[in-house]
Formats: structure tokens, C-alpha cells, sequence
């Protein structure tokens, strides 16, 4: 499962207007992923960044430090396995996102930025954990326990280096997404992942401010082998969609593949829960996935039976930013 570009609109509330909404907010979200998790006995949750800037809430957080974020104590509830930072993690500086993800009780990976003045990958100085290798133990549909093992590797598009120059500029340096892909997804397989998910905060097609399109876009990374999925975010978009798609045809947009490999992208500000079901079996030893389907679920679609009134709000999600979603109503 994957949320993306929540910009912390926990509430199903536009600050702007003063107004509850039903098309977005990750209370909503949080009753979707919950539904999910009792219909499988296998699964995991992934956040692809633009988490803790983008709405009041954030802004009066982030004005008041020794505030927790609410949105990570959701998280850290919901138990989420893995997340990847997006470019306007870094809109506050390096001080304030280090503290920020320091209360998340799940890891944050990144392999494509690095501190400047350790360009070459030998020097293994990352500014972020590159990947993360996840043991668990799944049930199969024998009803037996097998451990597995799946890999998380974290993406971004290089444009945060111009977009937060101010903050980052002599402090981080970048490479592209392919040629870290190239680099550590071998890595990963060689210590064990029988599963690879990349979290990729880059559009299916690269930023057009940025130089080497190529090798900084989602269809760019879909082509590097030993990607068993692909979750991405950053454009606000939604993938599989009914939308047509005039570009590469290594898209399908029905399918929910680029390039063959499952991928999905839910939107933001909690409109959507993407998901992709892997089915796995053992080959010669080892999990090998063999086939997967892709789905996104909106929170509110008008005219559809049971979404037409909107998912309802998590209570406990709720509960927990409620006093900090009324203050930052007060402070706007």
C-alpha cells in the first residue's frame, strides 16, 4: 500500500476556504488502509514523501518546534514499514527534517542523495539510509509461515537541489535515479531481497527543469532490472487511470504497468490509496513474483455506490491531530 503528497492535510478540511471537504484527507485515507489490511494477511505500507510541509497544519508545526507531528504519530500507529522523503521535506532545512523524521518509528530511504564532497559511491556516504531489506514472516495460502525478504530503495528528482538551493546548496549533491538504481539494486539482491520496491518521489516523465530527463524519471527507472514494483508520487496524479496516455508505450495506463513492472501512484493530500497485490511463489528455492495487479482507491467519487458520500474518517486518526488541527485553524 502507498500513500504520497499528504502535505499534512490530516483532516478532511481545505484551511484555505474554512471548509470540510470529501475528497481528501488522510484521516479518509487511514479507514482505507485499515479495510485493506482485513481483506490480506500479507501486507505492507509505504509513504513516498511531501509529508510534513504543504498545509496549515504544517506550517503552524513547524512555527512551534516542540510540537510532535501528528501525521507521524499516525503513522508510527499504522506501523508503516518504510518511507522515502519527497522534495518539500526539505522546504524548512536539513535541522528541522532531521528532527522530524527522527519521530517516525520507520526507516527513510534515499540513494540518490548524497553529502557533498563524497561524490563517489565507495565513500558509502549517503545522506539518507540508501535501502532498507525488510525481514518478515507471511502467511501462505497452504496456511504455512515463510519468512521473506523485501528490499526498499528510496528515489527523488533532482530538481529539490534548485528548488531549496538555500538550504541546500555546499551541504547535498545528487545522482540520478537510474545510475543509483544500477548501483545498489544488484547490492540488495545480493544480500538476500527476494523482493524489490522502489519508492520513487518523481513523475512518470522527469521535472522540465531538470537536465538528464532520462535517467530521472519513473519510465526511466522502470527499465533497470530487479524492480518487482514501483510506487511513486511527487505530479499529484493518479496511476492506472482511465485517463488517456499519449506518451511512451511502455505505459499502460489500464494495466497499471510501465515497462511490464506494477506500479501505482495515489494522488495527494490523502485522496487516494494506492496498491499493488504481488503474488509470490518459490522457484528453484527462492520467492519469485509471478504475477500482480494494480489498483487505486479514492476516498470520494461522486455516483459511485458506497464512495458517493465519502470514505468515512478514521475516529482514532482523528483523535490524535485534532489539537493541533484546531490551532492551526486559529493561526492561519
Amino acid at each position: 500500500m502507498e500513500t504520497t503528497d499528504l502535505h499534512s492535510y490530516i483532516m478532511n478540511y481545505e484551511y484555505k476556504t474554512g471548509k470540510k471537504v470529501k475528497s481528501f484527507g488522510f484521516v479518509k485515507t487511514v479507514s482505507l488502509i485499515k479495510k485493506a489490511r482485513r481483506e490480506k494477511a500479507n501486507t505492507l505500507l509505504f509513504d513516498n514523501g511531501d509529508l510534513i510541509q504543504g498545509s496549515a497544519l504544517g506550517d503552524f508545526i513547524h512555527e512551534h518546534p516542540g510540537q510532535l507531528h501528528p501525521i507521524i504519530s499516525i503513522m508510527n500507529e499504522l506501523q508503516y514499514d518504510a518511507a522515502a522523503p519527497g522534495n518539500h521535506e526539505f522546504n524548512y532545512g536539513l535541522g528541522y527534517l532531521n528532527k522530524k523524521l527522527k519521530e517516525a518509528a520507520f526507516p527513510y530511504v534515499n540513494s540518490n542523495l548524497f553529502i557533498q564532497g563524497t561524490e563517489s559511491f565507495q565513500e558509502e556516504l549517503p545522506y539518507f539510509s540508501p535501502y532498507v531489506i525488510l525481514h518478515r514472516i507471511f502467511t501462505g495460502d497452504d496456511g504455512r509461515k515463510y519468512p521473506v525478504k523485501i528490499g526498499v530503495i528510496g528515489f527523488i528528482t533532482p530538481v529539490v537541489l534548485k528548488w531549496d538551493a538555500e538550504h541546500l546548496k555546499g551541504k547535498l549533491i545528487n545522482k540520478s535515479i537510474v545510475e543509483s538504481a544500477e548501483h545498489y539494486i544488484p547490492i540488495m539482491r545480493e544480500k538476500g531481497a527476494d523482493v524489490v520496491i522502489a519508492l520513487a518521489h518523481a513523475g512518470l516523465e522527469a521535472d522540465e527543469q531538470v537536465k538528464d530527463k532520462s535517467r530521472n524519471s519513473v519510465l526511466g527507472l522502470s527499465k533497470i532490472p530487479g524492480i518487482d514494483a514501483i510506487m511513486y508520487g511527487h505530479t499529484h496524479q493518479v496511476f492506472p487511470s482511465p485517463k488517456p496516455w499519449h506518451g511512451s508505450s511502455l505505459v499502460d495506463m489500464e494495466a497499471g504497468t510501465i515497462n511490464g513492472i506494477p506500479a501505482v501512484q495515489a494522488g495527494s493530500w490523502g485522496s487516494h490509496l494506492g496498491i499493488i497485490d504481488l503474488n509470490l511463489a518459490l522457484k528453484e528455492g527462492k520467492w519469485k513474483v509471478v504475477s500482480a495487479d494494480t489498483d487505486v482507491r479514492p476516498v470520494f467519487l461522486p455516483g459511485a455506490p458506497g464512495l458517493s458520500g465519502g470514505i468515512e474518517n478514521d475516529q482514532r486518526a482523528e483523535h490524535l491531530a485534532e489539537d493541533v488541527h484546531l490551532k492551526a485553524k486559529k493561526h492561519k
